[in-house]
């Protein structure tokens, strides 16, 4: 809204069905998976970095990215950005850290759902001890101090 895209990136490569990876994968825009890759799926920015697995694909790794979009296997933990969707065919094993997420029915998570907060870092207030010095302390999220 108002400039700002939330669209994902277009393809722009693909680790073909049959194809094996041994080791660490970092992308930029958008990348397919129809093979495996037994190592980490990292997107080198968090603006459009787009991850795509289709009903073959396997990931014995972590996988990080903007959008990413889940139809196969992973065994590792998962942490979008911006927005993670979990198609039927979908089998995670690990935890999923996400802003917005879509779960279709036969989708399953072997793990913990981790909301990521829009903003960063915990707000830091003072507040007066009984002697009336103050003293940082911090507040959870969705406190507020008056």
């Amino acid at each position: 809204m108002f400039g700002k895209s939330n669209k994902p990136s277009p393809i722009d490569s693909l680790i073909g069905a049959g194809t094996v990876i041994e080791g660490n994968v970092s992308f930029k825009g958008g990348l397919r998976i129809d093979g495996c890759v037994r190592g980490n799926v990292t997107a080198c920015d968090d603006k459009t970095g787009t991850l795509v697995l289709s009903e073959q694909a396997t990931i014995e790794g972590a996988v990080q990215g903007r959008h990413i979009v889940i139809n196969g296997t992973v065994a590792g933990p998962v942490s979008a950005s911006e927005y993670v969707e979990l198609l039927p065919k979908a089998r995670v094993t690990g935890d999923v850290t996400y802003k917005a997420i879509e779960i279709h029915s036969g989708a399953i998570v072997m793990g913990r759902l981790q909301h990521q907060a829009s903003f960063r870092g915990d707000k830091v207030v003072d507040i007066k001890s009984a002697g009336g010095a103050p003293e940082p302390a911090r507040l959870a999220r969705g406190e507020s101090h008056e």
